[in-house]
């Protein structure tokens, strides 16, 4: 099945059009794991905590249309599809390296600013030691045992 390109209100503006095909919430995370490697459905989702399996299913239809992502059969049954980076979307990978760089920093800043309440930052402001399930900024569960 073929799917149509999304359309970009504002075709010449090059912000519009990154953020048409990467902003959201999860578009970015998707595209992270999807860097480390070719997953399958379950194996993103496992990897992203928070996200429905609708939410999913309609971001990587977008990436798949605006060319960022490739999905293909495996062709094992049950019917398993995996997802992988297209050379276009390999491009993404810097971009996201900066992201990542200037989200450290500004959650740094959050936390001696103290305009970030979170009550591992807040413990971090108090010096005391903190044993937290998931860190600041993770977007993804924490490997099964």
């Amino acid at each position: 099945m073929t799917r149509t390109r999304r359309i970009n209100p504002l075709a010449d503006c090059p912000y519009t059009a990154t953020n048409a095909a990467l902003g959201g919430k999860w578009k970015l995370i998707i595209v992270y794991w999807l860097g480390e490697s070719p997953r399958h459905f379950a194996g993103l989702r496992e990897h992203m905590f928070g996200i429905s399996q609708k939410v999913l299913t309609q971001q990587l239809r977008e990436l798949v249309a605006d060319g960022i992502v490739a999905r293909r059969a495996t062709g094992k049954a049950p019917a398993k599809v995996e997802y992988s980076l297209t050379a276009h979307g390999e491009t993404v990978m810097p971009l996201l390296a900066s992201v990542r760089t200037w989200g450290r920093a500004h959650l740094e800043r959050e936390v001696r600013t103290g305009t970030f309440d979170d009550p591992c930052c807040a413990a971090a402001r108090a010096d005391e030691v903190v044993t937290a399930r998931f860190q600041i900024g993770d977007t993804h569960r924490p490997p099964r045992n």
